[in-house]
């Protein structure tokens, strides 16, 4: 491991906090540029002090026994400095400064402990599908320090700008064994963004002096996401499915495409959530389990079609849910089967199906963009924006109602 680091153990003096002319001595521990001091329990004339060679002036008849103490001091600094490397410790000023006063508790830190502490904290605030994404970049870094590094485990302070890149690289050429795909650009991002927040997370725990993404720059790839038209809607929605399975699946999406929850948001629904609005139609009123943001979303007819089709589902009655429950890997496989079946060119996914009722469903029918946020649960109007720059039909089809007024004013004109 890479124990390299600049020491150093200097002694000085504060003026202006002397009592009767006497100020207290302070041993300053330096390592690699950070700083710590200690406030011995020495005083002396402040007159006395050579600053330049931090001790008592050698010719004044206290010197031989004050210097001598702090020789004494400095070799146990160093002592304790040099004991932590040969140990493999993670070395601050701080933790010298620890073990030279007697209370020093720290321990060794290493990637695996801090992604352990990670788990145990954060397993109550997170949900299942976003601890899941931490638990593919954990194997992910295992895998990197077994075949990279011929190691199980690396301490955090190793962690710095050069492991980040070598990460980086490792998932960019990284082949899957099983059927998915390489990792694209914006997947190998977020792994790394899940590993820097657990850097900071030992950062403000002080585990780790430095940030070791501080000069690493994230670098996205913009991505249209899919969205389906009012005709791909339209031929989803009115093709004949022989399985009963994959008629299920398409109407747990297309609830989505008319109401923008996301999977996980339509499998908790319940009554409850059900509600009548100040207009005395239904509502979905509920809280996105992502975000924690209150969500309400008046029901569509076609939305509340698909719901009276489950009410007395004994599945859904039975966990009282108003849809019967399915995980999230099988309903990609299905959707995937039912697009191939159905002859939609694009991948459908429920991310599809959120952004279709962002688009096709709300902006391109003149939805102000404010209500469009307020129904997806977006906390910054900013994100719901994405959605309207790619409505570039939208644009085309006003331009063209545009240029028939247009025309209709100039036709007028010319017969007067």
């Amino acid at each position: 491991m890479r124990t390299s680091q600049s020491f150093g153990v200097h002694f000085t003096i504060r003026k202006g906090r002397e009592k009767d002319g006497k100020t207290a001595v302070y041993a300053s521990i330096t390592i690699n540029k950070e700083k710590v001091l200690i406030a011995l329990k020495r005083f002396v004339d402040v007159d006395s002090w050579d600053k330049g060679h931090g001790c008592v002036k050698v010719r004044l008849p206290e010197a031989k026994e004050t210097n001598a103490y702090l020789e004494e001091v400095k070799f146990t600094i160093t002592s304790y400095y040099q004991q932590l490397q040969i140990a493999g410790k993670e070395i601050t000023p701080q933790l010298v400064k620890a073990y030279f006063l007697g209370e020093a508790t720290e321990e060794t830190h290493s990637l695996s402990r801090l992604m352990d502490y990670h788990y145990e904290t954060a397993s109550a605030a997170l949900t299942w599908s976003t601890l899941k994404h931490y638990a593919v970049t954990r194997r992910y870094l295992e895998k990197f320090l077994k075949e990279k590094r011929k190691t199980t485990d690396i301490r955090i302070n190793d962690i710095d700008y050069k492991f980040i890149i070598d990460f980086e690289t490792f998932l960019r050429n990284h082949k899957p064994a099983d059927h998915f795909q390489p990792i694209n650009n914006n997947g190998v991002m977020k792994h790394l963004i899940r590993l820097r927040k657990m850097t900071t997370l030992a950062f403000k725990l002080q585990w780790i002096s430095k940030d070791p993404f501080k000069n690493y720059k994230f670098r996205y790839k913009k991505v249209e996401t899919a969205f389906l038209s009012t005709n791909e809607l339209k031929t989803l929605d009115k093709y004949e499915l022989a399985s009963d399975t994959l008629v299920v699946i398409r109407d747990y999406f297309l609830f989505a495409c008319y109401t923008g929850l996301s999977f996980v948001d339509l499998m908790n629904l319940h009554e409850g959530n059900v509600v009548r609005g100040e207009d005395g139609e239904k509502w979905l009123k509920l809280f996105r389990q992502k975000s924690n943001e209150p969500t309400n979303i008046p029901l569509l007819a076609t939305a509340q079609e698909i719901m009276d089709k489950y009410k007395d589902n004994p599945r859904s009655v039975s966990l009282g849910k108003i849809f019967p429950t399915i995980t999230n890997q099988k309903v990609n496989v299905y959707l995937k089967e039912i697009a191939k079946i159905a002859g939609i060119k694009k991948k459908l996914t429920f991310g599809v199906a959120r952004h279709t009722f962002a688009t096709t469903i709300t902006l391109a029918n003149n939805v102000p963009i404010e209500t469009v946020s307020k129904m997806m649960g977006h906390t910054k109007i900013a994100t719901t924006q994405i959605y309207a720059r790619v409505l570039l039909k939208k644009v085309s089809d006003d331009m063209g109602k545009l240029k028939k007024i247009i025309e209709n004013n100039q036709v007028n004109i010319e017969q007067e």
